[in-house]
């Protein structure tokens, strides 16, 4: 699979993967899930990479430390965010961040176009669940503090697409994303035990567990990882947006909710937006011309 096929892939994977989860937070709360999902993620990936632990310099032992650090957090606030607010607009105000990145590292005119067009379309989508749903809704607006949330996971998901190419370049083949899943589920651990007891230890949650492990965590964030590897960082960040869009599939198919009109343009448009960002970085790449690549180079992605 290309770069672009990797980054749709995982998408999929977790999006798919919050069905099973938004079923099992009703049991074990939105501590226990993220509990649950990482450490289970961490056990997979340790034990299938087994990644050495000698022969690193202290800032390659930061750059993961700091990696799984974005991803705890950003799974525990997006957590608590869908259990005050309702899926979809969680989604939205989430994906802000990798916009926010996006923005902040274009040097194209064009490329600020084609994020103005996809945050356009978030912002539609975000109307696309009115009440209802896990965490409720009101028609006087988000509950505020699952918004604040939101928001804040979306800045770890900023800084997860930050280390996460970072740890691609210091670490070979998935050791530092397996790490970095050790790290995560330390920072979760004490949470999860304090919010769900003794139910974590139930052997049919800890079953759904793990497929939400395998689906939300284990499979996207490896593929992410190596897309990173051959996807700026800024084209990686726009083609987040597809998510929301994502999400609305998974959840007509598995929770049977429908879309409105409004919904299925704001999807349009997101996926136009991120359509464009990477025909503009093709064609960008094709123009240039080439370079000889450096002794040990290769070709990570650059901030």
């Amino acid at each position: 699979m290309g770069p672009v096929g990797l980054v749709v892939g995982g998408a999929l994977s977790v999006q798919f993967g919050a069905a099973v989860a938004v079923m099992l937070m009703d049991e074990v709360g939105p501590t226990g899930v993220v509990t649950l999902r990482l450490v289970l993620a961490a056990l997979v990936m340790l034990a299938v990479c087994r990644p050495r632990l000698r022969g690193y310099s202290r800032a390659d032992w930061g750059t993961v430390v700091a990696f799984g650090l974005a991803m705890g957090g950003m799974n525990i606030l997006f957590y608590q965010a869908v259990d005050r607010i309702p899926l979809g607009p969680a989604v939205t105000l989430e994906v802000l961040g990798p916009l926010a990145l996006s923005v902040f590292v274009s040097r194209r005119l064009v490329s600020l176009v084609w994020a103005g067009i996809a945050l356009l379309g978030v912002f539609l989508l975000s109307g696309m669940v009115t009440g209802g749903g896990h965490g409720g809704g009101t028609s006087g607006g988000l509950d505020p503090v699952g918004a604040a949330y939101a928001l804040g996971a979306g800045a770890m998901w900023a800084a997860y697409i930050v280390f996460s190419a970072r740890t691609g370049r210091r670490f070979p083949q998935a050791d530092g994303l397996a790490l970095a899943f050790g790290v995560a589920a330390l920072l979760s651990l004490p949470l999860g035990i304090a919010g769900s007891g003794e139910r974590i230890a139930d052997p049919t949650i800890i079953g759904l567990g793990l497929a939400v492990a395998l689906m939300s965590s284990v499979l996207p964030y490896t593929l992410e990882l190596l897309a990173l590897r051959r996807l700026p960082a800024s084209t990686f960040a726009v083609m987040m947006t597809l998510e929301p869009a994502i999400a609305s599939l998974a959840g007509f198919l598995v929770l049977s909710q429908a879309l409105s009109l409004t919904d299925a343009v704001a999807i349009a448009l997101v996926i136009a937006a991120s359509v464009g960002v990477v025909r503009t970085q093709t064609a960008t790449a094709s123009a240039a011309p080439r370079r000889p690549r450096r002794k040990g180079s290769r070709g990570s992605p650059r901030l």
